[in-house]
């Protein structure tokens, strides 16, 4: 599996609905790429003068980040797509 460094987070995007309330089916080259994601990984976190500040999400969250956040970087692992992202660029966390 991939780890994270620093304060870096592996997220796995989070599907938005494909028809709108009134029932019109969306094309995919009509949708955006979602801004929710589930967090796969994370890393320990970044030091600030040798401390260690640690990372505010954890595996399994559920997260909301930046649509055109510069951090993000497009991966695929074992045919699997993913998002590597900063933990700055998440804007917050679902419950």
């Amino acid at each position: 599996m991939f780890k994270p460094l620093h304060n870096y987070v592996l997220l796995e995007r989070i599907e938005e609905e494909t028809t709108t309330a009134g029932g019109i089916i969306i094309p995919d080259n009509a949708r955006e790429k979602p801004s929710r994601g589930r967090v796969i990984a994370v890393g320990a976190g970044l030091y600030d003068g040798g401390k260690l500040i640690p990372m505010s999400v954890k595996e399994n969250d559920t997260v909301l980040f930046a649509k055109w956040a510069p951090s993000a970087n497009e991966i695929k692992l074992d045919g699997n797509d993913y998002v590597l992202i900063k933990e700055t660029d998440i804007l917050g966390i679902i419950e």
